[in-house]
């Protein structure tokens, strides 16, 4: 019965005491887990005895009737004969046999009512371990997504990201000022061909817009 208590005992569990107690939650949650898990083994093979146990003495029953038949018959047997005597201590074995059978019998009635209170008790627990695991997945579900948006805000708003921009700002920097000196280069040296005639092609052009841009004054005038 021991173990029938230790069941009843986790069933009155107050999970929720249990993790605002514990350091670790999630590890607190996996230790009641188990510890149902093998609780409910044990309570299992502890009903499965019981049951077996009864069947023994099911069939012990079943040897003591045949066996209080026998003394009875043996009983007749021996009146039959005028053997009184012997036919009064055939009544008494068969006496002995049927208070045997009694007793075994009573023992498979408490058998009976311990192997009702774990059938509650294992569906009881069955139900706080279901309850159990689906805290633990949402536990552990909400965990993750926790630490997924710290990642990702930490990548986007940490100190990281802000070095890196940091970096790409003095890389630009450096483009620039090679840039800079490339454009230097150039500085006073005699324009080619191309680069004359791409001015006055964009002189052509800025005269066309000025000119356009004098029609529609006076026209607008």
């Amino acid at each position: 019965m021991g173990i029938f208590s230790r069941t009843r005992d986790i069933i009155a569990a107050n999970f929720t005491d249990l993790l605002d107690k514990a350091e670790d939650p999630s590890k607190m949650i996996r230790m009641i887990i188990l510890e149902m898990e093998e609780t409910l083994v044990e309570v299992r093979a502890s009903a499965a005895r019981t049951i077996a146990d009864q069947k023994e003495m099911r069939r012990h029953i079943s040897k003591l009737n045949t066996l209080q038949e026998s003394w009875t018959e043996k009983a007749e047997l021996a009146l039959s004969k005028d053997r009184e005597d012997l036919a009064k201590a055939a009544l008494v074995e068969r006496q002995k046999a049927a208070d045997m059978a009694d007793q075994l019998s009573a023992e498979i009635g408490v058998l009976d009512d311990a192997l009702r209170a774990s059938e509650e008790d294992i569906a009881k627990l069955q139900n706080k371990l279901r309850e159990a695991r689906t805290r633990q997945n949402t536990i552990v579900t909400r965990l993750e997504s926790a630490n997924n948006r710290f990642k990702l805000r930490d990548m986007y708003a940490g100190p990281k990201i802000q070095d890196a921009f940091s970096r790409f700002e003095v890389m630009e920097r450096r483009v620039d000022f090679a840039e800079g000196r490339a454009d230097a280069l150039s500085l006073g040296a005699p324009k080619s061909l191309d680069e004359e005639i791409a001015e006055l092609k964009s002189a052509e052009k800025v005269d066309a817009d000025l000119a356009a841009l004098k029609a529609r004054m006076g026209k607008d005038g």
